[in-house]
């Protein structure tokens, strides 16, 4: 049993990790549609807080959310087998392409081949996050902050500040838990009365 969920996370992942271009803000739909939508593996929530989580620790988001639902099924193995899978097709793609193909880039089909597929990856990046947006939690706060965060980055992007979108996130995140221990404050005040 533990091997045919190894094999699926395996090739579940692989054809992820091949036919996703643009990067891990363009696999988060395929991630959360496969992973999700059709094999239920982790739920809606699951997929908002990996995505998160992934964002926030080092290494490639793609990655780090492949690691954490191979880790759910079947703990470290497989892990192991969700994060082969993902770095699998791309590492044998890039390998031969620089073993056999000199000047890739300057082929027309393939320099038109890529202009069309930015322009996929953006709508790719554009559904995860129009999706994400519709599985928020209904409170202001949460809307507060993405609203903030939105047109801080829109700012610094279009003036050139020079700040770190860490120092963002840390902020973003300390103002939730701070909401958070409040409200549990204020709840905890209103049960004493």
């Amino acid at each position: 049993m533990k091997k045919k969920v190894l094999a699926d996370l395996l090739v579940t992942f692989m054809k992820i990790g091949l036919f996703t271009f643009g990067g891990g803000y363009a696999m988060i739909s395929m991630i959360e549609d496969t992973c999700v939508d059709r094999k239920g593996w982790i739920t809606h929530d699951d997929m908002m807080n990996v995505t998160v989580l992934a964002e926030s620790t080092p290494g490639p988001i793609a990655i780090n959310c492949a690691t954490f639902v191979g880790y759910q099924q079947a703990g470290l193995a497989g892990a192991l087998a969700a994060t082969l899978g993902i770095v699998l097709p791309s590492f044998a793609l890039i390998y031969l392409i620089s073993r056999f193909l000199d000047n890739f880039l300057e082929i027309t089909v393939i320099a038109n081949a890529f202009k069309g597929i930015k322009v996929a990856v953006g709508i790719l990046i554009l559904e995860a996050a129009v999706s994400m947006i519709r599985k928020m939690q209904k409170k202001a706060l949460p809307r507060m902050i993405m609203a903030g965060s939105f047109f801080l980055m829109l700012l610094i992007s279009v003036f050139s500040w020079n700040v770190s979108s860490v120092s963002l996130m840390l902020t973003a995140g300390a103002i939730s838990l701070g909401a958070m221990i409040g409200g549990k404050r204020k709840q905890k005040g209103g049960e004493e009365k």
